[in-house]
């Protein structure tokens, strides 16, 4: 995936955690981390690619669905990204939003000859990070996960970008609503639209 001729050496990240102390140190590296690729620290550049690269990689895939074109398109946004640093100012952005904003434009330009319609890719659903319990619960699982994504299909274009960003790919309010550029309280109010349609797609047996 990684077409980026980087240093082999970079610097380690803190682990993500739940806490609120841990996060903090995590941001400060990070930003950091973007003081110093800005100032053409390639080292720097390169502990930013392998924390952002599965962020952006998933993002594309769930755009596309076809591995070497989402390969192509994780490579071009950090080549974007490099050249451009210099241009990003925090204002309350978070890096990786930025990333995701390059990474949409260009998904957009490549499907720029029709109307965008966001496809969820089913085939390869992501693997859970928790033991499973036994095959009677892998298959609920899966079943589960399948189930809801195809329900996730059925949503308007922007509910579906929505959804994903915000529950497939965990990012905030504010960082979903830089990438899809509304408001916060568009996206809120598109977020509740979103799981009320899910909610009254999904079996009742799903919902508790």
């Amino acid at each position: 995936m990684s077409s980026l001729a980087l240093e082999a050496r970079v610097v380690p990240l803190p682990r993500r955690s739940r806490e609120s102390a841990a996060g903090a140190d995590r941001a400060e590296v990070l930003k950091a981390l973007v003081l110093r690729a800005r100032e053409g620290d390639a080292e720097a550049f390169g502990s930013l690619y392998d924390h952002y690269v599965e962020l952006v990689y998933r993002y594309v895939y769930y755009r596309v669905g076809v591995h070497s074109l989402t390969e192509d398109l994780t490579s071009e946004t950090f080549l974007r990204a490099l050249r451009r640093i210099r241009d990003f100012r925090w204002q309350g952005k978070d890096f990786g939003a930025w990333l995701v904003t390059i990474a949409r434009n260009l998904v957009a330009d490549h499907f720029k000859s029709g109307r965008y319609r966001l496809e969820v890719c089913t085939a390869e659903p992501v693997e859970p990070e928790t033991p499973q319990e036994g095959p009677e619960r892998a298959v609920l699982d899966a079943m589960t996960h399948r189930t809801l994504l195809a329900a996730v299909r059925r949503l308007g274009s922007e509910q579906q970008e929505c959804v994903v960003l915000r529950f497939m790919h965990g990012l905030s309010v504010a960082e979903t609503a830089l990438i899809m550029d509304k408001k916060s309280g568009a996206i809120k109010a598109l977020q509740y639209r979103a799981v009320r349609s899910l909610a009254r797609m999904l079996p009742d047996d799903l919902h508790s």
